[in-house]
């Protein structure tokens, strides 16, 4: 396959970032979008050259590899049982879906179809987290005994993002998703499941911290416990000021490990007039800054999709950190974490 064909579906923030990333390589082609607005100014920006109001139809009428579904999480389930139904590999932005019933099914569905499902984890594939891997894989920090990772922000910009009816949680899974997904790719590595977790979180609406318009939780935390004895300390909340912060602390026998995805720009500026951008959701552009020098290849959206793309172009099934099962695992051990606080108990199984 000398180029991989691809349909977007949305048209917004995590469709950029996709579409950034497929500019990017050689490899792919940009054939459709499908998205209820902005589909031509979305069009002009990426050149794509067909754009649909109704998803089902693009799956119907274009010739596609794969698509790329960067639509609120509600949807997620109807788009990928679509795309498998219509032949086509899909790569699903995170959470897998809203409920773990949904994610089960769509694994069902790709399964019977033998279509690939790929989970847009993009930690995973972060140039720094893939270099933390091979300085693992070399022993520096021994056996791993613990790791502390988190993603937190000032709130979210997403009208179904506050919503829990159509985001299916709040900060612990629109967030929180991450530093879980991590974990089950660093520590689980598909045999060794999570047996116990301990959460708790503000509970939405007036019991918020700060965010009391949210139905979902604006701060939750979790403790996870592998079968192996090592803990995971996990956090996604809306109450950071300052810029996003994505940040893993590993802890192991022999030594330490911190990155920091988000404010390791080797760029210090000072500028009291301003400047447009420097990170994500930094709520202030003056003073002393550290402006990412190219924030998409630093979180891993780049190389997560030209991955994908290898996968599919190859006839190859994605490692685990990055497959469906890895993120119906990852919704498990968030709604598990949501029992937790809700009754106060740790909560036992086997998440993997």
């Amino acid at each position: 396959m000398e180029k991989v064909r691809i349909g977007v579906i949305g048209s917004r923030f995590a469709a950029d970032f996709h579409c950034d990333a497929y500019s990017r390589s050689p490899y792919a082609q940009l054939v459709a979008v499908a998205a209820l607005d902005n589909l031509e100014p979305f069009c002009r920006k990426w050149r794509i050259p067909a754009a649909y109001e109704d998803f089902r139809e693009m799956l119907a009428r274009e010739d596609l590899d794969l698509v790329s579904i960067c639509i609120p999480n509600f949807l997620h389930h109807d788009a990928a049982v679509a795309a498998s139904e219509a032949g086509i590999d899909a790569v699903c932005e995170k959470p897998l879906a809203t409920t773990i019933a949904d994610a089960r099914h769509m694994i069902e569905v790709c399964r019977k179809n033998g279509t690939r499902l790929f989970y847009a984890e993009d930690w995973c594939l972060s140039p720094t987290m893939k270099r933390i891997d091979a300085l693992l894989d070399e022993g520096a920090v021994g056996d791993i005994l613990y790791v502390k990772a988190k993603e937190v922000h000032s709130g979210t910009h997403s009208p179904f993002a506050r919503d829990k009816k159509t985001c299916g949680g709040g900060s612990l899974l629109h967030l929180g998703v991450h530093p879980v997904g991590y974990l089950l790719h660093l520590v689980g590595k598909g045999s060794n499941p999570v047996v116990e977790v301990t959460g708790k979180t503000t509970g939405g609406l007036e019991s918020n911290f700060v965010h009391k318009g949210n139905s979902g939780e604006d701060f939750g935390i979790g403790i996870l416990r592998f079968q192996n004895g090592v803990f995971g300390f996990v956090e996604g909340n809306y109450i950071t000021l300052g810029g996003m912060e994505d940040k893993v602390e590993i802890y192991g026998t022999a030594g330490v490990i911190k990155a920091d995805l988000t404010h390791s720009s080797p760029i210090d500026l000072y500028s009291p007039a301003g400047v447009s951008y420097t990170i994500e959701k930094l709520d202030h552009n003056r003073g002393w800054l550290k402006p990412a020098v190219d924030e998409y290849y630093n979180m891993g959206y780049v190389s997560e999709l030209a991955y994908f793309m290898d996968c599919v172009r190859f006839n190859r099934e994605p490692f685990y950190g990055v497959s469906a099962e890895a993120g119906l695992a990852c919704l498990e051990i968030i709604h598990a974490l949501y029992e937790s606080s809700a009754t106060g108990r740790t909560v036992y199984g086997r998440w993997i």
